[in-house]
This record gives structure tokens, sequence and C-alpha cells, in this order.
């Protein structure tokens, strides 16, 4: 179909993949900050690095089957990251090591979560924009607007 073939074209696969992955990301983040204080907590989240390499063999699988700019997204799984076929993602999270075990079995590190928090937050925000953005690109063309 036409309509599939503009939505699998360009950037936007890439860029829903992002999207999709932060906002699973903030539910794990706003997790950890809601628990902060919980005795015998510990923080789960994923490897933003595992995504961006499952997603950059994913993008370059796509370029060496269909010259790259035109095709479905097939994201691998890893330990941590599933999608099904329609594109969303599962997340398995992991406890992090990196964290001081506090005297009340807490290991979370607030500086360390609004970090993370800001980050993702940013990206979410950025995806979301540049897919926007995209979009409306799509929309002007097909209403045959300048």
């Amino acid at each position: 179909m036409f309509i599939d073939e503009l939505l699998s074209s360009g950037a936007i696969p890439s860029l829903e993949t992002t999207f999709r992955f932060a906002g699973e990301r903030q539910k794990l983040i706003n997790h950890n900050i809601a628990n902060l204080e919980t005795p015998n907590f510990r923080p789960l989240d994923v490897s933003t690095d595992g995504f961006q390499r499952a997603l950059g063999k994913a993008i370059q699988k796509r370029r060496e089957s269909s010259g790259g700019m035109f095709g479905a997204l097939e994201l691998e799984d890893t330990r941590e990251i599933r999608s099904d076929a329609a594109g969303a993602l599962t997340l398995t999270p992991r406890t992090g090591s990196g964290n001081i075990l506090f005297h009340d079995r807490n290991n979370s590190d607030e500086i360390r979560l609004m970090q993370a928090n800001a980050e993702n937050a940013t990206v979410y925000r950025v995806a979301s924009e540049l897919l926007r953005g995209r979009y409306q690109q799509l929309k002007d063309a097909i209403a045959e607007r300048v």
C-alpha cells in the first residue's frame, strides 16, 4: 500500500522506535523516582547503549536490503528489549550495579535518577518533535500544499 510505504520511509521508523523506547524507559525512571526512599528498593533500568546498538543494526539491515530509505525497521530482540510485529516495545529491565548501598538497603542515587530523567525526557521530546515534523510534511504533500 502507498501509505505503508510512506510511513516506512526515511527516518520515520527509527524516530518511532526511539519515541517508543524513550516512553517505555520513562515509566521505569518514574517508578524508580517514586520509590526513591523505599527500603530494600533496587532501581531498574535498561541500557540506552544496547538500544542504540540494536537500532543501528536494524538501520544497517534495512540499508542492505532496500538501499536504506524504504522498508520496515526490524529491531532484533535483546536481553532487555523485545519488539512485536506492530512495533510495540517490551522492556525487561535489570538492576544497575553502579550505586552505593545505603543503610536501609536502598541503592537509589537521586542525582543519577534525575539525570536519567532529564536525558530521557529530552530524547522523548526531540524524537516526538522530529516525528511530528515528518508527519506534517506528509500531510502537506497529501494536501498538495507547498
